[in-house]
């Protein structure tokens, strides 16, 4: 807990000195293309590339890798396993993770953008016993996004999505809900609701409370944004008596 409080005060303390044009801030200029573990309909640009590395529990680490093919179009790969971090022998995810999201409507005075697409990557690690993640994967979904200023930009987001990690046989279609406020020109703060509703029953691990995850986001140089991450505030996990702390490395660029 001291080692994430401190990341946190650096990240305060770095803000004010921290460059502009990563995914957080008044002056962010990539738009955020996920919450916590849920997607939104934020795009990459044509012809960008992005690399995510979530750093989790258990010295667990994901690495993905996106690019923008179209205005509308993207699509990116990942894989990770736990232990990579300390001495235990690494235990790697059984697959690499897919993703493709499409914006199909663009944002207006009126609409939200609205994107869909497909996600086959889960969070915190793999259960090799249940045949899926901690936190399931989005699987087909769809996002929408709306801003709005407000003391700087205030973000809604909000989607509807189905997993195909179903061995534990909870099949339901899940909703999430999100929101992003900027402090500044460089920190944003995010706050993520996901209902769970296909992690409640059956042999799943979720209690029914669903997964309330919040993240601190800070642009530390040219399409480069570091977030802390607290997941699951009201421990709806089976046998978790703490909230899951974690945090990610985005860099994003123009080729």
């Amino acid at each position: 807990m001291r080692r994430f409080s401190t990341l946190c005060l650096w990240m305060v303390c770095l803000a004010p000195w921290a460059a502009g044009q990563g995914a957080a801030g008044t002056e962010g200029q990539l738009e955020p293309r996920f919450l916590v573990d849920m997607p939104s309909a934020g795009m990459l640009d044509k012809g960008s590339m992005a690399l995510d590395v979530d750093f989790y529990q258990e010295g667990g680490v994901l690495f993905a890798l996106s690019a923008g093919v179209l205005d509308r179009l993207s699509f990116g790969i990942s894989y990770g396993g736990a232990h990579l971090i300390g001495s235990s022998s690494p235990v790697m995810n059984e697959l690499p993770g897919v993703n493709v999201k499409v914006r199909i409507v663009e944002e207006s005075v009126a609409l939200p953008a609205i994107a869909i697409g497909f996600d086959s990557q889960g969070k915190d690690g793999y259960i090799k016993e249940l045949d899926r993640y901690t936190v399931k994967s989005p699987g087909l979904y769809a996002a929408a996004s709306k801003n709005y200023t407000l003391l700087g930009f205030f973000s809604l987001h909000g989607g509807i999505n189905y997993s195909f990690e179903r061995t534990d046989n909870d099949k339901d279609f899940n909703l999430f809900f999100g929101a992003e406020k900027t402090i500044g020109p460089v920190l944003s703060l995010v706050l993520e609701y996901n209902m769970g509703l296909n992690d409640n029953s059956g042999d799943a691990i979720g209690k029914g409370q669903g997964y309330l995850n919040t993240a601190l986001r800070c642009t530390l140089g040219k399409g480069l944004t570091i977030a802390v991450y607290i997941k699951d505030l009201i421990h709806n996990g089976q046998d978790i008596n703490a909230a899951n702390r974690t945090f990610r490395l985005e860099y994003a660029r123009v080729l």
